[in-house]
């Protein structure tokens, strides 16, 4: 196996450990520190040795699992772009039934329930998948093509779930042989899924033509990823075998990349499949390129499970490998060279076809000869020097250069096999520049004459730049090799290079689409040549930065222009490229450049925080033309001026996140200030306020958006409304939450409290007023004194000074009389008005709604403040019984209790009138939080019953508000937790038998049937028929109610005899109301009679 023999060499303390681990007992949760001493090992650090110490300096080590799950990163390229596709596919619904699940399993786990954590995340997969069967779009003419589909969308979606419970570390610690087998099923199922589900939105992208190509791909991607030996995350180090795979997985996974792609391409493409030679060639590309990238991943030992003689695996992958190289070579000749370059082939036939195989096979048998080691003497130095010099030469002559400097590509040619066999830097560059030479008399010879624009440029223009980034290209790598004291010259060479590749793919994709618009299949630069080359240049900044070639620096920003690049597929903006490398190069340097090796020390100061924090706002304005345009893009028409304030503002907050997160988590004032900008950036883009032009300087493109006709044209013109009220209500939202995150410290200041109320609420009102009542100007003073109080109490009551039992009494009456007043003002204000009889139905019409949205606020308001006292109350109840508790805590103990840090520091700090104070000198919180909740349940009946006429739904959503009642000393003496669903139960009988009452008496007497009434017609068989099975409904209610206050078992007789009197009302009533009290009656009887037999069962089992 391919694997350094320091790996299995142990020292003999080790070797004595793991026997005596062997033949002792051994438990999961003591061998975690014999596998990160062995992991360390293996990663070439110094570990100390065990001592007895350890375990007492670290007492939760026992605790810990064995490892943790280390391939998280492989598992994630598989499985999180599948699951998209897969909800992709299902919709919404999916979408929806997932999201639900999984806050119920994060629920869950914060409650530290780890089982039904575990069991939830299953349960939601499960649902997602029965639901993904019926919604999704994954439907096939073909019924077997169809059942395949499905049922390889389930097992991704089983490996999903499988790949979310190796997250548990319970199962970790509790199951080590079943993460084992997990992880194991993992490995062996994605090399086999993962190209299958990728292939298919491929396909669904750009169509069938070259599906098992992508297939291919997929395949050999896969396999390097999950195929090659990987050890275990869960089996300790010193076994012999900790591999994940074994030798049959191995095997299938070799059989499927080798034979997979050829079937699938024979099985879609089986009318042409042996149509013509290139057809043919076609399936030997799919048998022998797979086989070649087997061959070469066994030089990381992917056939450790054919031989572990490494002679003979060297055997094997060079003679099959000449062979396949042969059959590649030739396939590709044939399907690609003289089909795609033809035209740039000058030599006649059939001398350029020699020419061109001389080229293919001489270039792959030295790229396979290098690769394989085999250049290493003199003799195959020679050779290998002189292959490169025929090679070149007949590449000269076969696109046609000229024969007088035929020795120039010979040059190039030796100069680079020099470099290979002597390591020569000279050699190098002379090789270098010799072949930018050829590549610039290609390009003249070819493109030179050409006179016409492409990309926004001449040709010739665009020549310069391709032979200038081959130059850079070509460059780069002897740069990178330079002394470490020039190594400046490299990171100058390879940020050069992504420049002049930006420049040019943003000009082949953002300015050729006035050309090709609409040509799918003649695009000029497809999106997938941006996707390559961002992947490629990425995966070599990676490679120059694990092999310490270039710095952080560098990396920094060669890494933010390749991903700069990626906006392009989604923005169609032009200036969308450099926009998106300016806010990258801003945002990226917290998470890149500022690294230190503790973990408790801020790695920014404050002033370069400050410096990116500004950076970062100018970069974002500068993007905003392009947040212009993808605004534009999701709504269909041009932004308003608040929405792209708004958007600028999220964006430079969210820009700002790993500011603060990573190196100032642990400043409360930087918390708040993130807080603050990502709240106004939500607020504007939800309410959208008018921003004056002098705010904000608008570019030529924003000013001719917005002074376009076509919103006219297609929306016509709209009544204009007011929008200058939601600055008010923005004012309001950011001083709650700056008051809220200590902001603004109301909490320790009694007259900034006294401000802080005043302002929102005066701020609040006025919204109010301009929003909702804008006509009504005498209301304003009233509303806002209204806003105002409320504002003050529900302030003074959460956070209470020495006067606030005095004053908030007076200020909760002052609430109650506004009601009245502001009921009947509005009324007397708009009966004045207007004498024509129109206008006295439209001012009837707006005194109406008007008097509701009057009573909706007070029922709001009245709402607030019956929360506002239960949770005060509450606070109450538990800090009493907190200090009872500790008080027999010291009895018994003789020691005060400890205080946590924050309990201290809150002490310290709160005003010195605290909560048990406000309890014994404010008995008025209960009383006036039973009269708020009273008048909130009122209110929000009287709203009912104006607007639905009385709904029987609507009894089940008000009456909850009654569990806000109170324990007081007057009215509800008796009152107390025991009965607090109480007054909910009988709220609902209640207003059920009025309204049934109601209901009877207005289809009675209501109606045209008087006279049968007077002498006994259908009008009395209907009244006396409902109103007897109204009574029959009663018992249970009665019965019911009487049980939720006092909790005394009734007999079972009783609850038989009364259940079946609900029967009637339920079957033959004409009143839904009386069915509905009907049905509650029989759930009230069944609900009664389980209660009562589990207290009694309770009871039985404490005695």
């Amino acid at each position: 196996m391919m694997f350094d023999e320091s790996f299995y060499r142990q020292s003999a303390h080790q070797r004595g450990f793991a026997a005596a681990a062997m033949s002792a007992p051994s438990f999961p949760v003591f061998a975690s520190r014999d596998s990160d001493q062995n992991r360390g090992s293996m990663a070439g650090w110094s570990t100390p040795p065990p001592s007895s110490s350890s375990s007492s300096r670290n007492p939760s080590s026992r605790l810990q699992p064995q490892s943790s799950f280390a391939h998280n990163g492989r598992i994630a390229v598989a499985l999180v772009p599948a699951a998209a596709f897969l909800l992709d596919l299902g919709g919404s619904i999916v979408l929806s039934l997932l999201i639900v699940g999984l806050m119920i399993s994060y629920i869950l786990d914060s409650l530290r329930l780890k089982l039904p954590s575990f069991f939830a995340v299953w349960f939601s997969l499960l649902v997602s998948q029965i639901a993904f069967f019926f919604a999704s779009s994954a439907r096939f003419p073909s019924l077997p093509l169809t059942v395949l589909a499905m049922f390889l969308c389930a097992e991704t979606n089983f490996l999903i779930g499988v790949w979310a419970s190796l997250q548990f570390k319970w199962l970790q610690i509790e199951n080590p042989t079943i993460v084992v087998a997990l992880e194991r099923l993992l490995f062996s199922c994605l090399p086999i899924v993962a190209p299958a589900l990728f292939s298919w939105a491929v396909v669904l992208a750009v169509g069938m033509g070259n599906s098992a190509f992508y297939y291919m791909v997929f395949a050999c991607f896969f396999y390097w990823v999950f195929s090659l030996p990987r050890p275990s995350s869960f089996k300790t180090k010193h076994e012999a075998e900790n591999h994940i795979l074994g030798s049959l997985e191995c095997c299938l996974h070799t059989l499927h990349l080798l034979f997979v792609p050829l079937c699938f391409h024979m099985s879609s493409h089986y009318s042409t499949t042996f149509s013509s030679f290139s057809s043919f060639c076609d399936l030997l590309l799919l048998f022998f390129v797979p086989f070649l990238f087997q061959l070469y991943a066994s030089t990381r030992g992917a056939l450790w499970w054919v031989t572990k003689d490494e002679g003979q695996v060297h055997s094997i992958r060079v003679v099959n490998g000449a062979i396949a190289m042969f059959v590649v070579a030739i396939s590709l000749e044939v399907r690609v060279v003289f089909r795609s370059f033809g035209r740039y082939l000058h030599a006649p036939p059939p001398l350029n076809y020699f020419l061109v195989t001389v080229v293919m096979l001489g270039g792959s048998s030295a790229v396979g000869a290098y690769i394989l080691g085999l250049v290493g003497d003199a003799f195959s130095s020679m050779v290998f020097t002189v292959l490169l010099v025929v090679i070149s030469g007949a590449g000269a002559v076969v696109v046609g250069f000229p024969k007088l400097f035929i020795f120039v590509p010979l040059l190039a040619g030796y100069y680079l096999g020099r470099f290979f066999t002597k390591r020569s830097l000279q050699s190098y560059f002379s090789f270098v520049a010799l072949a930018t030479l050829v590549t610039a008399w290609f390009v003249v010879e070819n493109y030179w004459d050409l006179n016409i624009w492409m990309a926004g440029m001449p040709l010739k223009s665009f020549c310069k730049l391709i032979v200038a980034s081959v130059f850079l290209a070509m460059s780069i790598p002897g740069l990178i090799l330079l002394p470490s004291n020039l190594r400046f010259v490299g990171e100058l060479g390879l940020i050069g290079h992504a420049l002049l590749l930006c420049y040019i793919e943003d000009r082949f994709y953002n300015y050729t689409n006035m050309y090709w618009f609409g040509l799918d299949d003649e695009v000029m630069y497809p999106s997938y040549m941006v996707i390559g080359t961002t992947a490629l240049g990425l995966a070599l900044v990676r490679k120059l930065a694990v092999d310490c070639r270039i710095g952080p620096k560098t990396v920094w920003i060669v890494t933010c222009l390749h991903l700069s690049k990626l906006p392009m597929l989604f923005i169609s903006s032009r200036s969308v490229l450099w926009v998106s490398a300016l806010l990258l190069l801003a945002v990226s340097p917290p998470l890149l450049l500022y690294k230190s090796k503790t973990k408790t020390a801020s790695r920014m100061k404050a002033w370069q925080a400050f410096t990116h924090a500004g950076v970062i706002a100018i970069a974002a304005w500068l993007c905003r033309e392009t947040l212009f345009e993808a605004l534009r893009w999701l709504n269909g028409r041009p932004p308003s001026d608040g929405l792209l304030l708004g958007s600028y503002l999220l964006l430079t907050a969210l820009a700002c996140v790993p500011i603060v997160v990573r190196h100032f988590s642990h400043v409360q004032a930087a918390k708040r200030s993130l807080v603050l900008v990502v709240s106004a950036g939500l607020l504007f883009i939800l309410l959208q306020p008018p921003v004056p032009l002098s705010w904000a300087y608008k570019s030529e493109l924003i000013k001719s958006a917005h002074q376009t006709s076509d919103d006219i044209s297609i929306y016509g013109f709209a009544v204009s409304h007011p929008t200058w009220p939601s600055w008010l209500l923005i004012i309001a939202i950011l001083l709650t939450l700056s008051a809220v995150t200590s902001a603004i410290p109301i909490k320790y200041v009694v007259e900034l409290r006294a401000f802080y109320a005043i302002g929102a609420g005066f701020t609040l009102g006025l919204y109010i007023c301009a929003e909702y009542f804008f006509q009504s100007l005498i209301l304003y003073p009233l509303l806002v004194a209204a806003m105002v109080s409320t504002a003050i109490f529900m302030v003074f009551t959460h956070l209470p000074s020495a006067s606030s039992p005095r004053i908030l009494p007076w200020v909760f009456a002052l609430l109650v009389a506004l009601l009245p007043v502001t009921y009947l003002l509005e009324g007397q204000l708009r009966a004045r008005s207007g004498e024509e009889e129109a206008i006295k139905v439209t001012n009837l019409l707006a005194v109406e709604g008007a008097r509701m949205s009057l009573l909706g606020l007070n029922a709001m308001i009245f709402l607030l403040i019956a929360l506002e006292i239960k949770f005060d109350l509450s606070a109450m109840m538990r800090e009493k019984a907190a200090e009872r508790g500790s008080g027999q805590t010291n009895l018994h103990s003789g020691f005060p209790p400890r205080q946590r840090l924050s309990q201290q520091r809150r002490a310290a700090g709160a005003p010195s009138f605290t909560i048990k104070r406000l309890s014994a000198e404010a008995a008025w919180m209960p009383a006036v939080g039973n009269v708020s909740t009273f008048l909130c349940f009122l209110l929000c009946v009287v709203i009912n019953t104006t607007l639905t006429g009385g709904s029987n739904r609507a009894i089940f959503f008000l009456a909850p508000i009654l569990l806000l009642l109170n324990q007081d000393s007057d009215i509800f003496s008796g009152f107390g937790d025991r009965q607090r669903y109480f007054p909910v139960v009988l709220a609902v009988s209640v207003y059920l038998f009025i309204t049934a009452v109601q209901r009877i008496w207005a289809e009675v007497w209501s109606g045209d049937s008087g006279w049968a009434l007077e002498i006994g017609g259908p009008g009395w068989v209907f009244a006396v028929k409902n109103a007897g099975l109204l009574i029959l409904t009663l018992p249970n209610h009665i019965l019911f109610s009487r049980f939720m206050w006092d909790y005394v078992k009734q007999t079972d007789g009783m609850l038989l005899l009364t259940m079946p009197l609900n029967l009637p009302s339920i079957v033959i009533t004409d009143v839904s109301t009386i069915r509905v009290l009907g049905l509650l009656g029989v759930i009230y009887s069944l609900a009664q009679y389980l209660i009562s037999r589990r207290t009694r069962i309770a009871g039985m089992k404490f005695i």
